[in-house]
């Protein structure tokens, strides 16, 4: 019996593929442009670069044909506090930095825009969404190797287009990183991910080898963002879970989580009775309750390398300068020189904003991420199907992740974050699938 030849199933298999990248394309999406967005976000997590000069390619064709930007309000907004930040950076004390930092929003409120047209059904957000979970695949795996094979890189594909730098043992050391430089970084990624892994695990109907590869996808991914040793991705877990689970489970989830959440308190917090705290303690695994009291740490840490410190002088600075701020980047530059530690950011989104761009700028932009959330909320979306939940949990997932640290510097997170924020926006309007073609489909984001 002959084999087929290499060429033949190399052949076989792009056809196939081409097929998967036709199917389920919203209506106003460019063919073209949706399945090179489709091949950008599963290349993301593996590559920023070719992941982002395909969604470069897809905003391009999406932006094509279309009725004009500014008929949406949320665009006028957007281009409201992109004026405000340039104005912004001619004063700025952070020099050409606060221009270069311009890089981290600019482009990116295009994309909020282009990226519509891909994400206008639930359909078209059920796919991106296990798009995002199959390029977190390499993640996970390298993630793994590194942390108990002791796999080392730089490793190199197609010619060093694809440079993956890993770490052994992980970067902090002991601590999971993979394709990602540090392992905050890394837990922010699978924490984004996490929900979809879990709607993939829920939905129905679900052959029973498909859900034996999705169980054990995501307990891959759980384990993976625990290795992490990120508070704030452990956190994140917990919140998806019972929007992704859905309503109808919350009878019998939340009781369970509150008892597992009241014994990791009772085992971390201090002022804790020491007997009640020591049964707490055999209960809840050594590593979390030790990273969340951070005992190694207690009364050897100056304040100014805390959180706290962080932001009681951050807001010094904004009370200093709060209409348009320092400059992007200038948090970095300031602070060693009042503190002698050095930080480069304020591991808080909206008070690096006021500390960048000012104030206004600040309040509009959370405004404009929380308005989206809600409307969402408001339309049902997360008492809908369970892609529909896992995408909406993805999104507030990421906001509050935002609380405590600043992920969405790493370019990779940064792009995923606005492709989830175009998806709310679409969710009730079909934005980006038909436009509106008149201006009254939103005269503000904070209007009802």
């Amino acid at each position: 019996m002959a084999f087929p030849s290499l060429p033949s199933r190399l052949a076989a298999f792009g056809q196939q593929l081409e097929r998967q990248l036709q199917t389920e394309r919203p209506e106003g999406a460019d063919p073209l442009g949706w399945r090179w967005f489709q091949l950008g976000v599963f290349l993301l997590p593996a590559s920023a670069f070719l992941g982002a000069v395909l969604l470069f390619a897809s905003l391009v064709q999406g932006s094509r044909r279309r009725a004009p930007w500014w008929r949406d309000g949320c665009n006028r907004w957007l281009l409201a506090i992109s004026v405000l930040m340039l104005v912004g950076c001619f004063g700025a004390t952070s020099g050409w930095l606060a221009w270069v930092g311009l890089g981290n929003w600019l482009p990116f409120f295009w994309g909020f825009w282009g990226f519509q047209p891909y994400v206008a059904t639930p359909q078209a957000r059920r796919r991106a969404g296990l798009w995002f979970l199959a390029g977190t695949v390499p993640v996970i795996v390298t993630g793994l190797g590194q942390t108990y094979l002791g796999w080392a890189g730089p490793w190199q594909l197609l010619g060093g287009l694809i440079p993956w730098f890993i770490e052994a043992g992980g970067n902090p050391p002991g601590r999971l990183s993979g394709l990602f430089d540090y392992a905050n970084i890394t837990g922010s990624w699978l924490a984004l991910v996490w929900p979809f892994s879990l709607a993939a695990l829920l939905q129905r109907p679900l052959p029973w080898q498909r859900r034996a590869l999705a169980l054990a996808l995501a307990a891959s991914l759980v384990a993976s963002l625990y290795l992490t040793d990120s508070r704030n991705a452990w956190g994140a877990l917990v919140l998806a879970l019972p929007i992704v689970v859905g309503p109808a489970s919350w009878l019998w989830l939340l009781p369970l989580l509150l008892l597992a959440l009241g014994a990791v308190a009772l085992a971390s917090l201090p002022m804790v009775p020491a007997g009640l705290q020591h049964w707490a303690r055999v209960l809840v695994p050594d590593p979390i309750w030790v990273r969340l009291s951070d005992v190694h740490f207690a009364g050897h840490r100056p304040l100014a390398i805390t959180r706290l410190g962080q932001w009681a002088v951050a807001v010094g600075l904004i009370g200093e300068r709060p209409w348009l701020g320092w400059g992007a980047a200038a948090f970095s530059l300031i602070y060693p020189l009042r503190t002698g530690h050095w930080h480069g950011h304020t591991h808080n989104l909206p008070i690096d904003l006021a500390i960048s761009f000012g104030l206004p700028v600040a309040v509009m932009v959370i405004g404009l991420v929380g308005w989206l959330l809600l409307r969402a909320m408001r339309l049902g979306m997360p008492q809908a199907p369970v892609f529909e939940r896992a995408w909406w949990a993805a999104a507030l997932v990421l906001v509050a992740l935002h609380a405590t640290d600043m992920p969405l510097y790493d370019s990779r997170i940064n792009i995923a974050g606005w492709i989830l924020l175009a998806g709310l926006r679409c969710v009730g309007t079909g934005a980006g699938q038909r436009p509106p073609e008149t201006t009254s489909e939103i005269a503000d984001p904070a209007a009802p």
